[in-house]
């Protein structure tokens, strides 16, 4: 769903779309923070910002795709303003519903959301907004607030990383 605003539509279509919209957003962040608090406040963090920004005379248009562009802008704030380091950036993942993965797949995913728990705070940031959220090189050094460059060679030492702490099959060295 999603509504052009025109000055006071917004906000009404913002309000209307909450429903759908709330548990995208949280489970955008609860897949991303270290514990459901944090997911919670950037979820509030992400619905306020939205209704600011559909207050204004030139808002968007009001979508669930929207939302979440927000709600990454408010994750990358997020990381950039965390002075402590978490663990492990997957807390209580919820089982997709209406999905059945098979199990090899299962474990492939359960595997790298581990390896991502072992990266540096930055390398998991960069791999989770390429590879998760399917942002370009040029998205990703915007919202973490790098150069293109720098951003690429970010993610060329995060991809290694995560290489070295991915298990290799039985019998192969890396």
């Amino acid at each position: 769903m999603s509504a052009e605003p025109d000055g006071t539509d917004a906000p009404r279509a913002l309000l209307a779309l909450y429903d759908e919209a709330l548990p995208v957003v949280y489970g955008y962040f609860v897949r991303r923070c270290s514990d459901r608090g944090t997911a919670e406040d950037l979820t509030s963090e992400t619905f306020l910002a939205a209704m600011d920004a559909a207050r204004k005379t030139a808002s968007p248009p009001v979508s669930v795709p929207w939302l979440i562009g927000v709600a990454r802008h408010k994750l990358a704030d997020h990381y950039r303003r965390r002075h402590d380091r978490f663990s492990t950036p997957f807390a209580e993942l919820p089982e997709p519903v209406g999905q059945i993965d098979d199990w090899d797949t299962e474990l492939d995913r359960i595997v790298a959301e581990s390896v991502l728990a072992k990266l540096s705070e930055q390398h998991r940031t960069v791999l989770s907004l390429r590879y998760m959220d399917d942002c370009s090189v040029p998205e990703c050094a915007e919202l973490i607030g790098r150069t293109v460059h720098a951003t690429e060679a970010l993610l060329v030492r995060a991809r290694k990383a995560f290489r070295a702490h991915y298990p290799q099959p039985e019998g192969r060295q890396s």
